[in-house]
């Protein structure tokens, strides 16, 4: 893919993450995705998505910056939302919380196929 095209390959991805759409974004995954420090494999991630959007039903992210060099693409992404659900070991506190994402993908054949990004330690701060 062009730079151009794997922008707007990524503005599809951050728009089905949006809209809580796991189908669409599965369709976007790599089923042997590689994420670091997480469990391989696509369904693994929309397991763990599928309960994010559970514990924040009305989270949702918005791009800050964008770097796509080759088949890699660096997002600065800020994400909000009320935490009205168990998240992890945590209860729901009804809490807004609003943090700075920092995320590395490699994309091949229109699916990501790696993914690293900043953990959740900011969001676990803001709900204790």
């Amino acid at each position: 893919m062009e730079s151009w095209e794997l922008g707007e390959w990524y503005g599809e991805f951050l728009d089905a993450l949006n809209r809580h759409d796991l189908e669409a974004v599965r369709s976007l995954i790599d089923p042997g995705v590689r994420r670091a420090h997480l469990p391989r494999g696509g369904e693994a991630w929309i397991a763990d998505l599928g309960e994010f959007f559970h514990a924040f039903p009305d989270w949702r992210w918005k791009r800050i910056q964008l770097v796509i060099e080759d088949d890699r693409i660096a997002a600065h992404l800020r994400g909000s939302g009320t935490h009205s659900g168990h998240y992890r070991d945590i209860a729901p506190t009804r809490r807004h919380v609003n943090v700075a994402e920092f995320a590395i993908y490699r994309v091949t054949n229109g699916r990501i196929a790696e993914f690293s990004g900043s953990s959740d330690a900011e969001l676990r701060a803001q709900l204790a």
